[in-house]
């Protein structure tokens, strides 16, 4: 999972943003390299 400093959505398809635990989380069960963190 990679953490970066501001998320976008790079698979208008199938990527999510999820809040959790105050912190922003992109979810992608198809492509699961795209996984990030914010901050």
């Amino acid at each position: 999972m990679k953490v970066s400093a501001s998320l976008t959505i790079r698979d208008k398809k199938t990527d999510k943003l999820v809040w959790r635990k105050g912190r922003l989380y992109r979810i992608n069960k198809s492509k699961p390299r795209n996984k990030g963190r914010q901050g």
